[in-house]
């Protein structure tokens, strides 16, 4: 389809920012152009979406729909098609079925009683910190052990095997990095090391969420093997690797800017509202999520977008947006109204969200009564970030103290 009045379509991403940065083209489009064609990198053209209400819209209206891309060779980012039989590009009926049961095993109150756990795994991450000295990998020593450990433990999978569902999930979040033959292996290699854990819960049930998953049904009928795969699968990503991206990047912006640090070590009472402004403000995605395909035409922001067309949007301008967030370039970490979409909206919002705001929370609290003279070991601009990833991510997060 040709550009209105006859514009050439932007070419996206508009730049290769991997950091925490967000290219300033965004804030352009809101204000100009907020519904806009542009060229994926791969399959072709999409319109692409950059106002908060707008994303809101995309999120939750049915007509937009994940599974309508999937299999096909639709305008995305990232180099792979959403898969029909996962737990995105499914079908809407199956996957609301598929969370039904999730969340039922899933919840804020198994989350609640974990929290006590959560603390004490993350002041024992602390104390082993501290013995190892200065400076030392933030990275290595807190932001990725912490979630992987409490998702070990939610799951009943030993820590010590992380060195399966790491490759896993590092295949699996991968842009360019790995060949495809390379995800195969990786996700055929996890698969059949769960399926073992999978028969064992089944003949001898544990008191931990896999076992819960095994047992969970609706109407009678049980998650199949194939389905406890992918949901496990999920969880353990969305569980550790988008959450130790998160709290790595959270602490760099806190110290980057050190009085933001030492607002929260003197009035902890503010963290929770903190990492509601830092999931807002730090960008988790290193372009834009999955594409969704519209199933009949609908109008947005203006614009009509016709049956048959792809749509993708950015959630980090989205929360970014002047007309929702006053100072919206700015951290402020007292913020007392903060709708963020940082964990999406709709049918595909995030279900270990309150597990994340658990883990940031309690990462937090340690470390501003813990350690309140922590500070960045290396200038920020040294800072390494992984590219070629789905998520942001910084290669290791120097500190001292």
């Amino acid at each position: 389809m040709p550009c209105p009045h006859g514009e050439e379509p932007r070419t996206f991403p508009f730049s290769d920012r991997i950091d925490l940065g967000i290219d300033p083209e965004f804030a352009a489009l809101r204000a100009h152009e907020p519904v806009v064609r542009v060229t994926m990198p791969y399959g072709g053209q999409a319109w692409l979406l950059t106002r908060h209400a707008d994303v809101k819209k995309a999120s939750t209206d049915p007509r937009l729909s994940m599974h309508a891309a999937a299999d096909w060779d639709v305008p995305r980012a990232a180099p792979r098609a959403l898969d029909s039989v996962g737990l995105m590009g499914m079908p809407p009926e199956a996957h609301a079925r598929l969370r039904r049961m999730v969340s039922r095993a899933f919840t804020a109150r198994r989350v609640a009683a974990l929290r006590p756990r959560i603390a004490e795994i993350t002041h024992g991450l602390i104390d082993e910190l501290v013995a190892h000295g200065g400076p030392a990998d933030l990275v290595d020593k807190l932001a990725l052990p912490l979630p992987t450990a409490v998702i070990c433990e939610m799951l009943g999978i030993p820590h010590s095997d992380r060195h399966v569902f790491r490759a896993f999930t590092e295949a699996l979040m991968s842009a360019t990095r790995y060949t495809e033959e390379q995800v195969a292996q990786a996700c055929e290699e996890y698969a059949d090391y769960l399926r073992g854990y999978v028969a064992k819960r089944r003949e001898q049930p544990e008191d931990d969420l896999l076992s819960a998953l095994v047992q969970a049904h609706d109407d009678g009928e049980r998650l199949s093997e194939n389905e406890l795969l992918m949901l496990t699968g999920g969880m353990l990503i969305g569980g550790h690797e988008t959450t130790a991206s998160q709290l790595a990047g959270h602490v760099t912006v806190l110290l980057s800017e050190r009085s933001r640090y030492e607002l929260l070590v003197a009035r902890p009472e503010l963290i929770p509202a903190a990492v509601e402004e830092l999931l807002r403000y730090v960008p988790l995605w290193a372009s834009v999520g999955p594409s969704r395909v519209a199933t009949e035409d609908i109008e947005i922001g203006g614009v009509t977008i016709r049956a048959g067309e792809a749509v993708v949007y950015s959630l980090a301008s989205a929360n970014r947006d002047e007309t929702v967030f006053e100072r919206a370039d700015e951290v402020v970490l007292d913020r007392a109204t903060n709708p963020h979409i940082a964990f999406g909206q709709g049918p595909h919002f995030c279900l270990g969200a309150p597990l994340a705001r658990a883990e940031l929370q309690c990462a937090l609290e340690a470390l501003t009564s813990r350690l309140p003279g922590l500070r960045l070991a290396v200038p920020e601009e040294k800072l390494t970030w992984h590219g070629e990833m789905l998520v942001r991510g910084l290669v290791e997060l120097p500190v001292e103290w």
